[in-house]
């Protein structure tokens, strides 16, 4: 399969020009997620080895490309094993298909354990292609298959619009689990920062809806909170790096369709706001000490707690959001790394 065949159309990343053409101001997310989109423009920054790039770029700004290419060396692709493959499985009534990133597919009958993972990127961009060498990863540690699922971006789908095609995903996991290979009664969802957010509202309506069971929750600096930053102060230590309180009232602004902050705000669309905790799915939750989301991740691992949910919950000293994926060779990140993997497997073994 070609790098083309594999790319999905219309899909955002942090940083680039490719957010679309929406009426929203856009400025605040770019400001606010610059470091991390560094890092998928290295590999373009050094594809041209004969001639130096930098020649071609205007005095002023080499000092800022400089830095990108000391800091942000170039993401590593997949591998080709496990394989991996995407899928198109049969979206909410009325809406498109959903694709589905599959890794490690089984034969019929396999019956292993199944990562849903659902990407990051403040609920208006991100791909899962950059985060198939991860996955691969997990695939190959657990032994297990990993889907994860390309859900519709807002402001252009707005909740609970992502919601469903992330339900869609687990509907199709359990329906279809003896043909996939996997185990129904072995299915954890995982997520990142926004993803982390979608991952504890995907936890939310399983347990409403009562079709589907989740073994565990696996919440990565997860984003539960739209009142952090609008109608929250956050402390000045707190948020200062990466992901800010503009990027975060913009990214769940567009979500809710209704400023960030809100009285009022579509109901399962905001973790942090939903009453009644029990009954949820068992929860891991990691965060840095410095991240924009720390004082709100804390909360909800105090709440689950206080509902009776089995919840580990691991704080990383000085550490600022998405560090592990910045700075993935340092001790925080190896922390991190190990936390939620120990987790994980708890979680498959039962």
């Amino acid at each position: 399969m070609s790098a083309q065949d594999r790319r999905a159309p219309g899909r955002r990343t942090l940083g680039r020009s490719t957010l679309g053409r929406s009426t929203l101001d856009r400025r605040a997310l770019l400001r606010g997620a610059f470091a991390l989109g560094a890092a998928s423009l290295a590999p373009r920054i050094r594809a041209a080895a004969a001639v130096d790039p930098l020649s071609h770029v205007a005095p002023e700004l080499r000092a800022t490309l400089e830095y990108i290419r000391a800091h942000f060396p170039d993401m590593p692709g997949p591998s080709p094993e496990p394989a991996w493959e995407r899928r198109l499985v049969a979206g909410p009534a009325g809406a498109p298909d959903v694709p589905v990133y599959v890794v490690n597919a089984q034969p019929p009958g396999a019956a292993k354990p199944v990562l849903l993972h659902i990407h990051g990127g403040g609920f208006v961009a991100g791909r899962i292609e950059t985060d198939l060498p991860r996955l691969q990863a997990i695939a190959r540690e657990h032994d297990c298959v990993v889907a994860s699922v390309e859900y519709r971006l807002a402001p252009e789908t707005r909740f609970p619009g992502s919601l469903e095609d992330n339900y869609a995903a687990l509907r199709w996991l359990n329906t279809h689990a003896d043909a996939l290979g996997v185990d129904a009664g072995r299915v954890v969802v995982m997520g990142e920062s926004a993803g982390g957010g979608h991952a504890a509202m995907l936890a939310i309506a399983a347990r409403d809806r009562r079709e589907f069971r989740l073994r565990a929750q696996i919440l990565v600096y997860p984003m539960l909170d739209d009142r952090t930053g609008s109608t929250r102060a956050v402390p000045e230590p707190i948020g200062q790096f990466i992901w800010k309180r503009d990027a975060n009232r913009f990214g769940w602004t567009s979500l809710l369709g209704v400023p960030a902050g809100s009285r009022r705000v579509p109901a399962g669309a905001v973790p942090a706001r939903v009453a009644d905790l029990a009954g949820l799915a068992p929860a891991f939750i990691g965060v840095g000490s410095i991240d924009l989301f720390v004082e709100e991740d804390i909360q909800y691992a105090q709440r689950l707690l206080e509902a009776g949910v089995p919840t580990e919950l691991l704080v990383v000293p000085g550490a600022f959001h998405g560090f592990d994926i910045m700075a993935p060779d340092s001790p925080q990140a190896r922390l991190l790394h190990e936390a939620w993997n120990g987790a994980l497997a708890r979680a498959f073994a039962g």
